[in-house]
C-alpha cells in the first residue's frame, strides 16, 4: 500500500491517468475507472489533486473516444461483419446501433456507465456516420460526467477512511460496482418488458440511412 501511495502521489500519475483513459476508449480491457477511483481515494489526503485527476481523466476519455469513433468511421462495418453472430461483442454493437436510432447522441452519455458499452457506442456512431461535431458535444458531456463520477466516488471513500486508504478504495470500488449492477439490472428489466418486434415489421433505419433519405 505504501508503494501505491507513493506512486499516486507522484506528478507522473496525471500522465498515467491520461494514457489509461485514452486506451480505455478503444481498448476496454484497460481499467481506467478503477485508476480514477484509486486516485480519488488518495486525493482525499491531499495528493494527487482531485480537480486535476478529474480533468486529466475527462480529457483522456474524450481523446480515446474520438480514436474509437475514427476506427468505427473507417473500419466499423468490416469489424462488425467479422464478429461471430452470437458473440457478446456482436450483441453489444447491435445494442448500440439500436440505441443510437432511439436516443441519438444521448447514447454516448448512457453507454459511459455500461460495461463494454462505451466502445461499442463510440464505434457505432462512427460506423453510422454520426456528425463529428454532435459526437464531440455529447462525448464531452459523457467523458466529463464519467470522470467526475469516478473521481468523487474515490474521494468519498478516501474521506470515509482517511487513515486507511485500502478500506477507502474498497468502499469506492464497492459503490461503483453497486451502481453498475443497478444500471445493468434496470436495463435488463426494461429489455424484458419491451415488446419484441414482429418478423414482418421492417427494421428501423440507421442514422446514415435517414440522412441519405432526406437528401434524396
Amino acid at each position: 500500500m505504501h508503494m501505491l501511495e507513493s506512486a499516486v502521489a507522484s506528478p507522473w500519475v496525471y500522465l498515467v491517468l491520461f494514457a489509461v483513459a485514452v486506451l480505455d476508449g478503444f481498448f476496454p480491457i484497460v481499467p481506467a475507472e478503477t485508476m480514477v477511483i484509486t486516485a480519488g481515494v488518495f486525493a482525499a489526503g491531499g495528493r494527487p489533486n482531485l480537480a486535476l485527476v478529474i480533468g486529466v481523466a475527462a480529457l483522456g476519455a474524450f481523446v480515446g473516444d474520438h480514436v474509437s469513433y475514427h476506427i468505427g468511421r473507417t473500419a466499423g462495418q468490416g469489424l462488425l461483419r467479422r464478429m461471430p453472430p452470437d458473440s457478446k461483442r456482436r450483441a453489444a454493437y447491435e445494442w448500440a446501433s439500436k440505441a443510437l436510432q432511439e436516443r441519438g447522441g444521448l447514447l454516448l452519455v448512457v453507454a459511459r456507465y455500461i460495461p463494454g458499452g462505451r466502445t461499442a457506442a463510440t464505434m457505432t456512431t462512427g460506423a453510422a456516420a454520426y456528425p463529428r461535431r454532435k459526437f464531440a458535444m455529447f462525448d464531452a458531456i459523457a467523458a466529463s460526467s464519467w470522470a467526475l463520477y469516478s473521481g468523487l466516488i474515490g474521494y468519498l471513500g478516501g474521506r470515509a477512511f482517511e487513515d486507511d486508504p485500502l478500506h477507502g478504495l474498497l468502499l469506492g470500488l464497492g459503490i461503483a460496482v453497486s451502481i453498475t449492477v443497478a444500471v445493468e439490472a434496470t436495463r435488463y428489466l426494461r429489455h424484458r418488458k419491451a415488446r419484441p418486434r414482429t418478423p414482418e415489421s421492417p427494421p428501423a433505419p440507421g442514422y446514415a440511412d435517414r440522412v441519405g433519405s432526406r437528401s434524396n
